[in-house]
């Protein structure tokens, strides 16, 4: 079916919907930002060039589209079809722990496994321990850090970047969600943070592998591959944060990092440090839970490692 056919022949919102998945599926594109299949990106492009709220109830599905909300559906599938640009991108949004942020190219696209810990107040890992400083490493558009500090309005959260134009939009999106109790700073890992004690650290830093890297398909291409690679095992910058949280961790504080699929590289390095990884609803994600403690008692491992890099 053409663009031209599709505007004579479909009239509502699920009419839309179902031809964005299908021209989605049959075009082989990938889903790994933010949702995970054709149907529900299909949904949030079609409601946003509606301008109509993501969590619109299903009975205006039977609703008719004028011919210029028409073309402005058919304007989005063909760019996502065509250029591969991820849904977030072409709507400018990603809902993050319950949060909207604006999305764009200046950073990832919000999809950590970690919004899960954020919306249940970090339990059971923080075991009722009190929070009144919380660090995000490689925060990139701000999610994590905002949530954080959003849900827990009396911690004070700092968010650190080694990105100008990250910061730039994390800056917006601390003033779209009024996070006045967020810091943000530059700052390569740690590097920048002297002095700085926190009682819990968490990091989403990049962690693909150059490999894995070099295949993704299309649509990662349009998300700073910074925010992505990170050396022949995906380690790089997470062995560093390993090594330089103690000095940064109060006596009972906590590190909280996500490694995805290089987990396994990570326990093969480090057999006899005690990772505590996550199971989340859909299963594991490759997010560990370590205390400073355990740190500081493997250091010297952890240190070699991490330099040698």
């Amino acid at each position: 079916m053409t663009a031209e056919s599709a505007a004579t022949e479909l009239h509502t919102i699920v009419d839309f919907i179902r031809y964005g998945a299908s021209r989605f599926n049959a075009a082989g594109l990938t889903f790994g930002h933010g949702y995970d299949n054709a149907l529900d990106e299909a949904t949030q492009l079609v409601l946003h060039a509606l301008h109509l709220p993501h969590d619109l109830s299903p009975v205006y599905g039977q609703a008719r589209l004028t011919a210029e909300e028409k073309a402005r559906v058919l304007g989005l599938f063909a760019r996502r079809i065509d250029e591969r640009i991820p849904a977030c991108y072409l709507t400018g949004e990603a809902w993050f722990a319950g949060l909207s942020f604006k999305s764009d190219p200046r950073a990832l696209v919000p999809r950590s496994p970690i919004a899960e810990l954020i919306e249940a107040g970090f339990e059971p890992w923080l075991g009722g321990r009190q929070v009144r400083r919380a660090l995000d490493i490689c925060t990139g558009s701000g999610c994590i850090a905002i949530a954080m500090a959003h849900y827990n309005p009396d911690w004070q959260v700092d968010g650190v970047d080694i990105s100008d134009e990250a910061l730039a939009l994390a800056a917006e999106n601390r003033a779209r969600l009024h996070a006045d109790n967020v810091r943000l700073l530059k700052s390569d890992l740690l590097s920048a943070l002297a002095g700085e004690v926190y009682d819990l650290i968490v990091s989403n830093p990049p962690y693909v592998t150059h490999a894995e890297t070099d295949a993704l398909p299309p649509e990662y291409a349009h998300e700073p591959e910074l925010g992505l690679r990170a050396g022949d095992d995906g380690l790089d910058l997470a062995l560093k944060i390993l090594r330089d949280a103690p000095a940064h961790l109060s006596e009972h504080g906590l590190l909280i990092c996500e490694v995805g699929e290089s987990e396994r590289a990570l326990v093969g390095l480090l057999p006899e440090v005690p990772f505590a990884w996550v199971e989340f609803k859909v299963g594991p994600m490759g997010v560990f839970v370590i205390e400073r403690e355990d740190l500081l008692a493997h250091h010297a491992r952890i240190k070699a490692l991490a330099d040698a890099r």
